[in-house]
């Protein structure tokens, strides 16, 4: 989960010196070690923006500072190369004591048997502080692989002046579809469109945007999983395809472009709306010309506002030598000071209560922070998440069928079909 950065914690007092109330007397329990054993864990954190690397150093300093029976060496990771990476270190036996990844990344993980069960040793705290749709991306037969630290969620960006000129006002815990359709037809006008999206790499999006009409696309997991693409399977393309195609309310240009192509269309007024994903929000700050009021509308809906969560997530390996003493680390990392400070410079969303409301009495929920976090009030679990294969049907089938759909070259039921029958070639 590449994101966008906002600037630190104005008060980087959110990242306090809570390490140093805790879990002293704990340090060596657990794992191979001995009450007195001093231990060195290597983390590879994945935190690549300044910001964000500035405040999970912070969060190791003060553990070090804190916990010196247990100490823990930051190592820089790279997103672009995490999978490969781990792939090698776990079959050479090097893979770091603690792992930053994602919970997408990690199922094939798990199923390998790579991944220790964390369950025995995360705080109780820990366990109550995150909501149970987000954990099961996390966990599998009862076991909890990772703790799941920060969200995303697609959000729908405005010109306020655009709306305010057009009589627009979105309020209310929710935008549905049809109100989104509707407002992006009658902001359409004089070459100018409602609505611009962002979809060259479509498939995340439409599968989680898809549960906010119940979308399933798979019944089952791992490899046993059937494909399962019906009428709510397609309602999101269907929809964005008749917004381009017959209302003529997106720009069909935009819908070949990446997320962050489409931003300078809004910032001329262009587009009157985007979508994209929350952290786009960091982008706009500080990209916009000076003067453009922009907002977050509130969650889409459909059915529900359900989207499907994607943490990133924090893991030990299971032939790790000090299981215990990294899931406290873990733990301490999951304090609501600690993932205000990382969501707040990533600008994700922190998967605990907690976190959130101190972001939200950090920033005022301004900047489109207070729609973002209650974005994060819907995010679960998708089936697809539980899909082995699910990569390869990504790239191979799903990414290129649903951009020739989005490109008004084919209709909705050989959308479907493709779908469909493109999981069978894949997961043979």
């Amino acid at each position: 989960m590449k994101k966008v950065m906002t600037a630190l914690l104005a008060a980087s007092a959110l990242v306090t010196l809570a390490a140093c109330g805790g879990n002293s007397d704990d340090n060596g329990s657990g794992g191979s070690g001995s009450s007195t054993e001093k231990v060195t864990l290597k983390f590879q954190s994945l935190a690549f923006q300044k910001t964000t690397v500035a405040a999970t150093k912070k969060i190791v300093a003060d553990w070090n500072a804190a916990n010196p029976n247990i100490q823990v060496e930051y190592v820089q990771g790279s997103w672009d190369s995490v999978h490969d990476q781990l792939v090698t270190q776990f079959q050479g036996g090097t893979a770091p004591d603690i792992i930053h990844d994602e919970s997408a990344d990690i199922t094939g993980f798990i199923n390998q048997g790579y991944l220790a069960d964390l369950s025995p040793y995360l705080s109780q705290e820990t366990k109550d502080a995150v909501s149970q749709g987000v954990w099961d991306t996390v966990s599998s037969d009862g076991k909890v692989y990772a703790a799941p630290t920060l969200l995303q969620s697609y959000v729908v960006f405005a010109n306020t002046a655009l709306l305010k000129q057009a009589g627009i006002t979105a309020t209310g815990d929710s935008l549905s579809w049809d109100d989104l359709a509707a407002d992006a037809k009658k902001l359409t006008a004089n070459g100018k469109y409602g609505l611009g999206w962002g979809l060259k790499s479509p498939t995340a999006t439409v599968l989680n945007l898809g549960m906010n009409f119940d979308g399933q696309f798979f019944e089952g997991s791992g490899r046993d999983a059937k494909a399962k693409i019906g009428d709510a399977e397609l309602a999101v393309p269907k929809r964005i395809h008749d917004m381009a195609y017959t209302d003529k309310s997106i720009d069909p240009t935009s819908l070949t472009q990446s997320g962050s192509d489409v931003l300078p269309g809004f910032y001329a007024g262009k587009y009157a709306m985007v979508v994209g994903g929350n952290y786009a929000a960091q982008q706009i700050l500080e990209e916009a010309p000076k003067g453009f009021q922009w907002e977050v509308l509130p969650p889409l809906k459909g059915t529900s506002s359900k989207q499907a969560a994607n943490p990133q997530t924090l893991s030990v390996p299971a032939e790790g030598k000090h299981i215990e003493q990294a899931a406290k680390f873990i733990d301490y990392y999951m304090k609501a000071e600690n993932l205000a400070a990382v969501g707040q410079g990533d600008w994700l969303i922190p998967t605990t209560q907690a976190a959130r409301d101190a972001i939200l009495k950090a920033t005022g929920g301004k900047n489109g922070w207070q729609q973002t976090l209650v974005s994060g009030n819907e995010l679960t679990k998708a089936p697809f998440q539980s899909v082995e294969n699910y990569p390869k049907w990504k790239d191979q089938i799903a990414t290129p069928a649903l951009q020739e759909y989005l490109a008004n070259k084919t209709d909705l039921a050989t959308l479907g079909k493709k779908l469909n029958d493109g999981w069978g070639q894949v997961n043979s």
